[in-house]
C-alpha cells in the first residue's frame, strides 16, 4: 500500500480554491477511481495521466488506485489538475519521495506524450496558493512568467512530466521539444474586441505611445471634454450622433488618456484575462487600461459572464479597470443592456448557479454610442431624416430610463465641420496633454479620498458626498431646482455632484462652485447652461 498527497488549485470565477490531491494505492484489481466532484474534463484526466506517466518512462502501478480531490464539496473543472494527479500517483507508488511533493502546489495539463500544456487562471491559482502559505509552485513553462508575478513564491516552470520527475528525484534534466503553443480564447468570447485587437496596442504593453491619439479627432470640443471628465472621475458616457461623426474614434482613444494601472489593479485585470485565456505570449502582466467592444449581437452570457457549470468572465469583467464600449447600443437586446445595471452600481457581477455563487470584478467605464434614429440623419434641425416620429421614439426608447439614469455624461456628437476638419491639418489636442490634466485631477481626488475605500469621484456614495465633502455655498441651487421640476432624479443629483467634483479637480479648485455644477448639469442633461466646455477650462 502507498499514500501521497500534493496540492493544486480549483478555479472559481477569477479566484482560486486550494485543493489537496490525494493518491492511495491498495492491493486488488487494477483500477483508477477519481473522486471529489470532478467535471467531465477532469474525469477524463484518468486516461491522460496514465498515458503521460507511461510515455514519460515511469511505470504505472498495477494496483487499485483512488485519487481524491479535497474538499469534495467544491466543484472542480478543467485539465489543470493533471500534473498534480500524476505526481501524487507516482508518490504513492514510491517512484518519487512523497515528502518532496507534500508542500508543492502543482498546476498544469498533460498531453498524452507527457508534455506540460499551459492552462488558464495561473495567476489567481498562485495567488490562492500564496495566501494559503505555500511558497513552492510548479507550472508549465509557458505560464512561469505569469506565476512569477506573485511575490515571495518560488516558481518552477517545466516542459514535461519527465522534467518534473527528474527535478524531484535529483536526476539529470532531460531535453524536451519546444512547449505547446497557448490555447486560444474562450469560444464564448469569440468576436469580442480586447485591448490591442481594436486599437493597435498590445494588451499588456503599457506603452501609451502605441494607443490611438486624440489628436486624430478633429473638432468635437464637447465630446473631447466629456472624455476628459470621464477619465478623470470614472464617469460613464453616452455619445449620440450621426454615422461618421467620430463616436467610435473617440471611444477608442479613451484608454490613452486614462492613468496607467497600479500594481494592484494590474494584478486584478491580469487575473481576469488569465482566466479568460486572453493573455498574450510574453506579456504576463496587463499594465494599460483594457478596452473591450462587444458586437451588438452579444448574448447576455458573453456580456456579463456565465456559461455552463461555474460562470466565466464576460465583457464587463474583461473591461475591469478599463473601458467597455457598446457601439450601436440600441441594437443590443433590452434584456442584455438592463443586465448591466447591477454591475454599474456595485462594480461586480454576482452570478448564482446550482454549483455555487461566483463574484466577478466589473468596475469599468462604460461608453454607449448611438445614432439619433434608425437612418442616423435625425438632428435637432430636423433635416435629412425620413424616419417617422414614431420610429424615432421607438429607436431611442430601446435604451431604458434606469440604464441611462446611471450614465453621468451625455453628449451630442455633431458632424465635423469643414473648418474643423481642414484647419491646422485636422489635428486636435494630443492625448498626452489631456492625460496630464487627468493625472493631476486623479491626484487631487486621491489626496481627498486617501482615508476612504474609494479611488475616484464616481465611486463615492451619495450620502457621503453630500455630507462629508460640501460644495461651495449656493453651488447646487440650479441642480436643486431641476430636482424639484423632475428634470433630475435623486440618483441623478448625486451623479451631478460627483461630476462637479471631477470638473473642480480638473480646474485645480478646492471644491466645486456654481459654474462647476453648471458644467456637470450640461454634461448630464445635454441642456446648455452657458458653461464653457473647452479642454482645461471650466
Amino acid at each position: 500500500m502507498g499514500f501521497a498527497r500534493t496540492c493544486s488549485v480549483a478555479p472559481v470565477g477569477v479566484e482560486g480554491v486550494l485543493v489537496e490531491v490525494q493518491a492511495d494505492l491498495e492491493p486488488g484489481i487494477a483500477a483508477f477511481t477519481l473522486v471529489g466532484l470532478p467535471d467531465k474534463t477532469l474525469f477524463e484526466s484518468r486516461d491522460r495521466v496514465r498515458a503521460a506517466v507511461v510515455n514519460s518512462g515511469a511505470e504505472w502501478p498495477q494496483k487499485k488506485l483512488t485519487v481524491g480531490l479535497s474538499p469534495a464539496s467544491v466543484p472542480k473543472s478543467g485539465a489543470g489538475f493533471d500534473m498534480a494527479i500524476a505526481t501524487a500517483v507516482l508518490g504513492a507508488a514510491e517512484r518519487i519521495d512523497p515528502a518532496a511533493i507534500a508542500d508543492l502546489v502543482i498546476v498544469g495539463e498533460l498531453g498524452l506524450d507527457g508534455r506540460a500544456r499551459p492552462v488558464r487562471g495561473v495567476l489567481p491559482a498562485v495567488l490562492a496558493a500564496a495566501e494559503a502559505g505555500y511558497r513552492r509552485v510548479v507550472v508549465p513553462e509557458q505560464c512561469a512568467g505569469e506565476a512569477a508575478l506573485v511575490p515571495d513564491v518560488s516558481v518552477l516552470g517545466v516542459r514535461s512530466l519527465r522534467q518534473l520527475i527528474a527535478v524531484l528525484t535529483d536526476g539529470e534534466i532531460p531535453d524536451e521539444p519546444p512547449p505547446y503553443p497557448p490555447d486560444g480564447p474562450d469560444p464564448m468570447l469569440a468576436g469580442l474586441v480586447v485591448p490591442g485587437a481594436a486599437v493597435g496596442a498590445g494588451i499588456g504593453t503599457g506603452v501609451r505611445a502605441g494607443l490611438p491619439d486624440l489628436a486624430d479627432v478633429a473638432g468635437q470640443r464637447s465630446a473631447r471634454r466629456a472624455l476628459e471628465v470621464a477619465a478623470a472621475g470614472g464617469h460613464h458616457v453616452f455619445l449620440t450622433g450621426p454615422p461618421g461623426a467620430g463616436k467610435t474614434m473617440l471611444a477608442e482613444r479613451l484608454p490613452g488618456i486614462m492613468p496607467a494601472l497600479t500594481r494592484r489593479e494590474s494584478l486584478e485585470v491580469t487575473a481576469v484575462h488569465s482566466v479568460a485565456g486572453l493573455l498574450p505570449p510574453g506579456e504576463p502582466l496587463v499594465r494599460a487600461a483594457p478596452y473591450c467592444a462587444p458586437h451588438h449581437s452579444a448574448t447576455m452570457q458573453s456580456l456579463v459572464g456565465g456559461g455552463s457549470g461555474l460562470p466565466r468572465p464576460g465583457a464587463v469583467s474583461l473591461a475591469h479597470r478599463g473601458v467597455l464600449f457598446l457601439d450601436e447600443a440600441p441594437e443590443f437586446s433590452t434584456k442584455t443592456l438592463d443586465a448591466l445595471r447591477q454591475p454599474l452600481e456595485s462594480g461586480e457581477v454576482v452570478i448564482a448557479r446550482a454549483a455555487g455563487v461566483v463574484r466577478l470584478p466589473a468596475r469599468f467605464l462604460m461608453v454607449l454610442a448611438s445614432n439619433p434614429c434608425p437612418c442616423g440623419r435625425h438632428t435637432v434641425h430636423g433635416t435629412g431624416c425620413e424616419c417617422p416620429p414614431a420610429a424615432i421614439r421607438r429607436y431611442q426608447a430601446r435604451l431604458s430610463g434606469p440604464l441611462l439614469d446611471r450614465v453621468d455624461l451625455r453628449v451630442e456628437v455633431e458632424p465635423v465641420s469643414r473648418s474643423d476638419l481642414l484647419g491646422q491639418g485636422g489635428r486636435g489636442e494630443p492625448s498626452a496633454a489631456v492625460a496630464a490634466r487627468v493625472a493631476g485631477a486623479r491626484d487631487r481626488a486621491a489626496a481627498r479620498l486617501a482615508d476612504t475605500p474609494w479611488r475616484v469621484n464616481s465611486e463615492i456614495p451619495g450620502h457621503e458626498l453630500r455630507t462629508r465633502w460640501e460644495p461651495a455655498p449656493g453651488a447646487l441651487a440650479q441642480a436643486e431646482r431641476d430636482l424639484e421640476r423632475g428634470l433630475l432624479t435623486a440618483r441623478g443629483l448625486d451623479r451631478v455632484l460627483r461630476v462637479a467634483w471631477t470638473v473642480a479637480d480638473l480646474a485645480g479648485k478646492e471644491r466645486p462652485d456654481a459654474l462647476d455644477v453648471a458644467v456637470a448639469l450640461e454634461l448630464r442633461t445635454g441642456i446648455a447652461r452657458g458653461a464653457a466646455l473647452a479642454p482645461g477650462a471650466v
